[in-house]
Order: C-alpha cells, then sequence, then structure tokens
C-alpha cells in the first residue's frame, strides 16, 4: 500500500531518503527551508569513507577540545557559551569519549559505510547517473613519526575489520604523486575509500527525483506539527499545511530543534566546516588528509577543494577568516608549493555537520510516535553513510527488515 511521506530536509541524507521512499512506491515530498543549492551536502569532501571507523567521541577528544578552546584557529574549537542544550550535548559527548564505545562503534560505521558505498555504485549504474566517482584511495598524511606511528596503529584496526591499508614511506610517497611535492614523513593509504564532486551527484540526484514525481517544496520553513494521539497528522509551514501518513526528519543541525516540539529531547549541536576550493592545477590526483592540521584534500572534477574544522559554536553560517587562514596554513605546509589566493580564501565557503554526542546517527523511530522516522547525526559522515541511510529509512517506513542491523542508531538511546 502506497503511503503520502513528507521528507523535512533536502540535503544528502533527505535525498536519499526520497529516493528510496519513491523506488518502493511512495507518494514523497520533500521540504526544505532553504532553495537547497548550498550548506553541507554541497561543500564536503566528498569521500566515501569507510576508513573513518573511530567516531568523532574517541578518548582524548574532549580534552584536545577543552585545551584548544581559546584557540579560535585549532582543529576542533569548542565556544564555551551558557546554553543548556550545548551543556547537556557537552555532558553526554564526554560520557561517550571512552574505549568501549569506540570499540563497539567501529563495526557499525564500517557496515553502513560500506553499504553506502555498494548503493552509490548501484545508483551511479542503475540510473545512468555521470557524476564525478573515483575508486583511488585516501592518503593519511604525517609530517611527524608520532602522527604515523598512531596512523598505523588505526590502519591496523582497520586491517582487522577487513579493510585495506598500505603504509607508505616518504619515498615511497613522492612515487605514488610525482606530480606534487608532499612536505610528510610518510602516510597511511586506505585502498577501500573513494571520492566524489558533491554537487554534481545532488545535481543530477534532484533532477532524477523530480522526473520520478517526488515534489519539492523549497525555502519552505516548517514552523510547527500537528499532532493526533501517537500520531503527527500534519505539518506547519510558513506557507501552508501539509498531511501525510510518515513524516521523515532529516533537517541535519536542526534536528534537535525541530525534535523539541514532538517532545523529544534529540541531543544535537551544529559542527561548522569550511571549504576552499582552487581551479589551479595542483598535481594531487589522490585524496589526502593532512593529519595533524585535520584538513581533507579532494581532487574534484575540475578543481581541487580543501575542507576542514570543526567548529561547535551554535548555529550559524558566519565565515570566520581565522580559520580559513588556518586551512590555507595547513594546505602550504604539506604542499609547499600550493598556496592558496586571497580571492580563494575570499569564496570559503560554510556549512554544518549534525553531531549527536556519541559520534552515530540517529536512524529509527523514537517509541513515543508511530510515523515519526529520524535521520540526522552524522557528523563528518553524512555524505559516507547518505545512501545507506536513506535505504534504511524507506525500509523503516515500509515495515520491511533493515539491510542491517539499527539498534545502534536508536533515536532513544541513552548516553
Amino acid at each position: 500500500m502506497s503511503k503520502k511521506v513528507i521528507v523535512i530536509g533536502g540535503g544528502i541524507i533527505g535525498l536519499c531518503s526520497a529516493y528510496y521512499l519513491n523506488k518502493g512506491g511512495q507518494q514523497v515530498t520533500i521540504v526544505d527551508q532553504s532553495n537547497m543549492d548550498s550548506g553541507a551536502s554541497y561543500v564536503n569532501a566528498g569521500y566515501l569513507s569507510p576508513s573513518h571507523i573511530i567516531p568523532l567521541s574517541a578518548p582524548g577528544v574532549m580534552k584536545k577540545g577543552l585545551k584548544w578552546m581559546w584557540n579560535n584557529s585549532s582543529p576542533l574549537y569548542i565556544k564555551p557559551r551558557a546554553d543548556l542544550d550545548f551543556i547537556k550535548w557537552a555532558w553526554a559527548f564526554n560520557k561517550s569519549c571512552n574505549q568501549s564505545h569506540v570499540d563497539k562503534s567501529i563495526p557499525v560505521i564500517k557496515s553502513i559505510s560500506l553499504l553506502s558505498q555498494e548503493l552509490y555504485d548501484d545508483i551511479k549504474e542503475n540510473e545512468k547517473f555521470n557524476f564525478h566517482y573515483e575508486k583511488k584511495g585516501l592518503l593519511m598524511l604525517c609530517k611527524s613519526a608520532r602522527a604515523l606511528e598512531a596512523e598505523i596503529r588505526t590502519s591496523q584496526m582497520a586491517n582487522s575489520e577487513g579493510l585495506d591499508t598500505v603504509v607508505l614511506n616518504e619515498k615511497e610517497l613522492r612515487t605514488f604523486q610525482p606530480d606534487v611535492e608532499i612536505d610528510a614523513l610518510g602516510a597511511v593509504l586506505y585502498k577501500c575509500d573513494y571520492h566524489t564532486t558533491p554537487a554534481e551527484f545532488m545535481k543530477e540526484m534532484k533532477a532524477y527525483l523530480a522526473t520520478a514525481g517526488v515534489e519539492f517544496l523549497k525555502n519552505e520553513k516548517v514552523i510547527d506539527l500537528n499532532i493526533s494521539g501517537r500520531r503527527v497528522s500534519s505539518i506547519v509551514t510558513h506557507k501552508q499545511t501539509l498531511k501525510a501518513d510518515e513524516f521523515v526528519l532529516a533537517t541535519g543541525s536542526w534536528s534537535g530543534l525541530l525534535a523539541k516540539k514532538l517532545r523529544l529531547n534529540l541531543l544535537m549541536q551544529a559542527g561548522k566546516g569550511y571549504r576552499i576550493n582552487t581551479q589551479k592545477e595542483t598535481g594531487i590526483t589522490v585524496p589526502a588528509i593532512l593529519t595533524e592540521s585535520k584538513v581533507a584534500v579532494t581532487p574534484m572534477n575540475g578543481f581541487t577543494r580543501f575542507a576542514g574544522t570543526m567548529e561547535i559554536a551554535g548555529i550559524n553560517n558566519n565565515i570566520n577568516p581565522v580559520r580559513v587562514q588556518a586551512i590555507a596554513n595547513a594546505v602550504t605546509k604539506y604542499y609547499p608549493n600550493i598556496n592558496l589566493t586571497k580571492e580563494e580564501k575570499g569564496m570559503a565557503a560554510c556549512g554544518l555537520r549534525p553531531l549527536s554526542p556519541d559520534g552515530l546517527p540517529y536512524i529509527g523511530k523514537p517509541s513515543k510516535w508511530e510515523n515519526i522516522i529520524l535521520a540526522s547525526g552524522h557528523a563528518m559522515m553524512g555524505w559516507s553513510m547518505g545512501t545507506a541511510t536513506g535505504k534504511l529509512v524507506s525500509e523503516i517506513a515500509q515495515d520491511i527488515k533493515p539491510s542491517m542491523d539499527v539498534l545502534a542508531f536508536n533515536p532513544d538511546r541513552k548516553f
């Protein structure tokens, strides 16, 4: 039986949810407060990364955050503020920063990331999409022996999970990337990682969905929810009231705010990331993480993208030039011949990544409600987990056995 489903949010998670719901025969409407052409889904590094098996809430991260709190150019900047939602989130985040949590999260993160890779392949083949998509792996570049040793230990964990890695010394790194000078002691290459140009995928997916009959309501903000018993009967935007059988909450960093209208204590913070693009020829052909600086480098279709930093400072789209410069400085440290121009830095953009306290997404129905599905909290992994999340949302909506165990993503979980 076909259902009418409203997907609130038109980023990568919302689009992929709409795609699989539509494939399942559902009547889908996407409602988004923006024009659906900017934000985290457009400015991310474009990685499909099973290599990123360690959640954000790992041992020592909170300690680093406190240490860097007064340095707004640091890779992780947590702005201190007297906000109750932030304090609750920070407390839960700190409790999650332990090795036991990491050990439990690794196989789950790996499984959903590998499923997503398979589904990107399926979409590209089945829908004849042409978006830029390469399978060249990912380099973890290290300037110090300490960083390289830590990355090798992480790669050994990845190997034990069946992920293919190779350690490269300085000479091997030069051979592997001969067209660009790299100032690094060595690297770990994750052969399992792929990369894309995000805006191309988003454009093709939106065009496909429109042709497939999905309705788009852009620049339409949801301001309220009408409730009947344990069901949401309709949503209210600033333009109209919309009824549906099922509702998918895929509003990213805004999910916590909207969840309050459902009397849900959904702990969520926005983690702002920045990107700088250059159209100059860089010689970079394989994506890389500048390990000590936490900056991502991606050769995209016609340009190279440098992205990174994590700024937890509330929901805003303000560009902090100090953090943009920190990315540019990191690039030159690792690639001495690449100097980003004032104009390129001036065109920097940002996006807000939705952070749950334990680094795992919320995917599923909260027990209080019969027809609300949450799909948010993916942190830096929204692009890597996007297609799999969409498929899981569709399966949950249709009461089909999920493609993987979703218990770790339970929206009702405690921290």
